[in-house]
């Protein structure tokens, strides 16, 4: 199941808001409580001292049966359950008179006065005792009462005067119900605010992805959106750079597709017209001659494939060179001892000389595959009985220098920045090859870091070619 971001974010926002709301209710719910509770306590507290004060006075000066009669004119009270009173004459109360009473006892625990609303039992029987005073809870009837009991300074007379518990129930749930219902109504409204404020801050993704569906397969620019929120922006800018590699590595597929199509042709077209010759010979020295030269053909498609290959490999696109620091007088060795074949095959001499104590940090694969193509071009363009030579050497700068030194025909100063390029050769070369291997010796040394010149010999025929490596600094 697909849940979108704006729903998930609506969701955790919501779930987290209603959690620090429910959380807040509760902390107020408990606070308003607690100071209901302190409120009807003073205000008890302040009418036991109102009555102490008042009737106490006239207790003793006079008679208790006149001053309960008095207290017996407050009999109509309005209804419990409807709130309304009985007449108009009475109707200047309130429905929480029923639910306030005093009794004032003597110490002999007889009841000398109390309220019309007060039960006929003690409101707090424990507080009879004068050694119980003070605030305390009771159940008389079929209601639970607030007490306070307040003993004269002769400690002769009780005053306990009392409120219903549902008295403060109800105001606390009044107050609580003020408190949350706001909060249930306009979560709703809350919920519209922040959907719509969601769907605004996600406009610019939204963007982006209309901009990606929108894209032909085949177009791979770079994404132009416009003034976009900073959280987007490493987003755009990594599918740019996606964009970009994905471009580079078509780009590089196309040019291998061309570049194979079209150089391929002429080897595979000069083998099959051996082929045929082979095939029309009427004696055995034609027909030996036309398989010679089938195999020449065969290997100088093989060569090309292999260095095409090779140059596919090395597309910067695709390599992640892992660098380590080798011996280069010994990676070179192990390059001349494959190539020693061919060179003895041609009459060349072929040597290595110089440090044998060069550490340099590279990519030890790549680079030689960099020698072997020096060392393979050299071995091309020599002509029998020359020599080539590889030589390792300090140079300026903290630097290694290889050269690799034929005694070949050279390449003019003007064509020389030219062979770099990929199937160039140069004219009048008699050599076989395909024209890449420069090309790789040239995306090598872009890999590692390296620097390659070319020059010939100033007093001889020859090429030197030079490689220019960084020392590693730790040997």
């Amino acid at each position: 199941m697909i849940i979108s971001i704006r729903h998930r974010l609506l969701a955790n926002l919501l779930v987290t808001i209603a959690f620090v709301s429910a959380t807040t209710l509760v902390l107020s719910y408990n606070d308003s409580r607690h100071e209901v509770q302190e409120l009807f306590d003073a205000q008890l507290a302040q009418s036991g001292r109102v009555l102490q004060a008042l009737l106490l006075p006239e207790l003793l000066s006079g008679s208790s049966s006149a001053l309960q009669v008095l207290l017996e004119r407050f009999t109509y009270l309005p209804n419990e359950s409807t709130g309304q009173y009985r007449d108009e004459a009475h109707a200047l109360g309130h429905e929480y008179e029923r639910k306030l009473a005093f009794q004032i006892w003597d110490r002999n625990k007889k009841l000398l006065l109390h309220s019309a609303t007060a039960p006929g039992a003690a409101l707090s029987a424990a507080a009879l005792d004068p050694d119980n005073r003070g605030f305390s809870d009771a159940v008389v009837g079929a209601y639970n009462w607030r007490v306070f009991s307040l003993w004269d300074e002769s400690e002769q007379h009780l005053i306990q005067v009392a409120e219903r518990y549902d008295v403060r129930n109800e105001l606390i749930t009044n107050i609580s119900r003020r408190l949350i219902t706001p909060s249930l109504i306009s979560l709703p409204f809350l919920a519209l605010m922040i959907w719509i404020g969601i769907g605004r801050g996600l406009r610019p993704i939204q963007k982006v992805a209309e901009e990606v569906t929108r894209r032909d397969p085949d177009y791979l620019e770079s994404m132009k959106v416009g003034p976009v929120p900073s959280e987007v922006m490493p987003l755009i800018s990594s599918l740019n750079r996606l964009f970009e590699r994905l471009k580079s590595a078509l780009e590089a597929e196309r040019r291998f597709t061309d570049d194979a199509a079209h150089e391929l042709r002429t080897p595979l077209a000069a083998l099959k017209t051996q082929a045929q010759v082979c095939l029309r010979a009427t004696d055995d020295a034609e027909r030996q001659l036309a398989l010679r030269q089938v195999i020449h053909s065969v290997d100088r498609a093989s060569h090309l494939v292999d260095q095409m290959l090779t140059l596919a490999r090395l597309d910067p696109a695709v390599t992640s060179l892992v660098r380590e620091k080798i011996n280069l007088h010994d990676l070179a060795a192990d390059v001349v001892a494959q190539l020693a074949p061919v060179a003895i095959q041609k009459n060349i001499d072929i040597a290595i000389t110089g440090s044998e104590e060069a550490v340099v940090f590279v990519e030890p694969v790549s680079v030689s595959i960099l020698i072997r193509n020096l060392v393979d071009n050299a071995i091309r363009y020599t002509p029998a009985g020359g020599e080539v030579i590889l030589t390792i050497e300090p140079h300026s700068g903290q630097q290694i220098l290889l050269w690799v030194v034929d005694s070949g025909p050279g390449i003019e100063p003007a064509l020389q920045h030219r062979v770099f390029d990929r199937f160039y050769r140069a004219a009048g070369n008699a050599a076989t090859g395909c024209g890449l291997g420069l090309s790789i010796v040239k995306r090598v040394a872009d890999l590692n870091g390296l620097r390659v010149a070319l020059k010939n010999k100033e007093h001889s025929a020859g090429l030197i070619a030079g490689v220019y490596f960084a020392e590693s600094a730790d040997k």
